[in-house]
This record gives structure tokens, C-alpha cells and sequence, in this order.
């Protein structure tokens, strides 16, 4: 009879090269899974928020409803979200997305209408006075003034879609929520460990990138600071 190796795997341990270097490929494959997850509902929530935004802007009566429904939404638990919209998308990454996608919603609506109410009502005059229009206006003065604002809704709305996404894994399409729902089931530690270290490292990858990102497209605001 063979005797079983003697490693970190057999021994069960939390921290273990061995699962590292054997796993490599399945700890690849749901990290991209997370990642695109987590891409395609932060870009169809500030899809979505943007416009539903500017239309609480325009027309003040919009806000109140626009702010009540996009928070009624994220206070839905993840699995009754899934729940309801399983009839429309079944058990496809297509149900977390769209999930994922409206959680983001409320974070990104706030944000947006924040910034776009914070452009002083003198600057909208003054290029109203120059010959904006109103599409002109909005393109040009009022979404890059409300850029600082927008930015950290967005980085919020991403961190916490990385966080949420781990959930997705009560369907199958969770990235490193998978392995984490199913090495704690198996009491596996290192795939427990590992999974939840690199969920840890995308959502302050992701909002480092985000606040650079912000920092490039929006130089006056550290000139202001300075």
C-alpha cells in the first residue's frame, strides 16, 4: 500500500503552496469569472443610473421616486433577488449579473444625482449665456463636474459587487464564491483561504485602479486640494 504523501494538502492547512502550484488553473478560471461578474453589473448599473439620474435632475417631482425604488432594491436579501428574477434568466452568469446590476443601482443613482446637484446653478447660467443647450450643457458641464461624486458611488458600487458576486455561487456562477461555498462545505481551508484572500485583493485592486482612474479625468480637484 502507498503511503500518502505528507503535505500541507493531506495535512489540511490553511496556508498550502501545494494548493497554490496544483490548483493554479481552477483558482484562474473563477477569478476571471469573478471578474467579468463583476465588470458586466457595474457597467449595466452606471448604464442604467446615469440616465435615471439625470431624469431626477431635470424633473425634481422623479427623485423621491427613483431614490425609494433603487434602495427598495438593494434592501431585497441576494437570495429572494435571485429568486424573482430566475423565471426571466434561469441558473445562468446572466441571473448574477442582472442581480448584481440592480444592487448596484442605489449606490450609483445617489452618487450621480449628488454631483450633478452640486454644479452651481451660476455655472449652468454662464453656459447657458455662451449657447449651450440643454444635451450640450449636460455633456460638457454638468457630468464632469459631477465626475469626483459619480466616481466614488462607482467605487463603492464596484467593491461591493465584488463582495456580493461570492453569492452567486448558490447558482453556480459565483468566481472564487464557488470554491469558497464549496471548500467550506468540505472543511478544504486552503481553498477557503485562498479564495477569500484573492476576492480581498480584486476589490482593493479594483478600487485603487477606480481611484486613479479618478484622479486622471478629474485634475482640477486636485488642484483645488492643493
Amino acid at each position: 500500500m502507498t503511503p500518502l504523501p505528507d503535505d500541507c494538502l493531506t495535512r489540511n492547512e490553511w496556508i498550502c503552496g501545494v494548493y497554490l502550484s496544483t490548483r493554479r488553473q481552477i483558482l484562474l478560471d473563477a477569478v476571471v469569472q469573478h471578474l467579468q461578474l463583476t465588470f458586466l453589473s457595474v457597467l449595466i448599473g452606471l448604464v442604467v443610473a446615469v440616465p435615471l439620474a439625470v431624469l431626477a435632475r431635470r424633473w425634481g417631482w422623479a427623485a423621491g421616486p427613483v431614490l425609494a425604488v433603487t434602495t427598495i432594491l438593494y434592501t431585497v436579501p441576494s437570495l429572494a433577488m435571485y429568486s424573482l428574477l430566475l423565471p426571466l434568466y434561469g441558473l445562468s452568469a446572466a441571473l448574477v449579473v442582472a442581480g448584481l446590476a440592480l444592487y448596484s443601482l442605489t449606490v450609483l443613482v445617489r452618487n450621480v444625482l449628488a454631483g450633478l446637484r452640486a454644479v452651481p446653478e451660476e455655472t449652468r447660467q454662464a453656459a447657458r449665456g455662451l449657447g449651450y443647450g440643454p444635451v450640450r450643457l449636460l455633456l460638457a458641464v454638468e457630468l464632469p463636474l459631477a465626475l469626483p461624486a459619480a466616481m466614488a458611488g462607482l467605487r463603492i458600487a464596484t467593491v461591493s459587487a465584488v463582495s456580493l458576486a461570492t453569492v452567486g455561487a448558490i447558482v453556480g456562477y459565483g468566481g472564487l464564491g464557488n470554491l469558497i461555498y464549496t471548500g467550506m462545505n468540505s472543511y478544504f481551508k486552503a481553498q477557503v483561504l485562498t479564495a477569500s484572500v484573492l476576492c480581498v485583493l480584486i476589490a482593493v485592486a479594483a478600487d485603487l485602479l477606480l481611484l486613479g482612474v479618478q484622479r486622471l479625468i478629474t485634475p482640477w480637484t486636485r488642484a483645488a486640494r492643493a
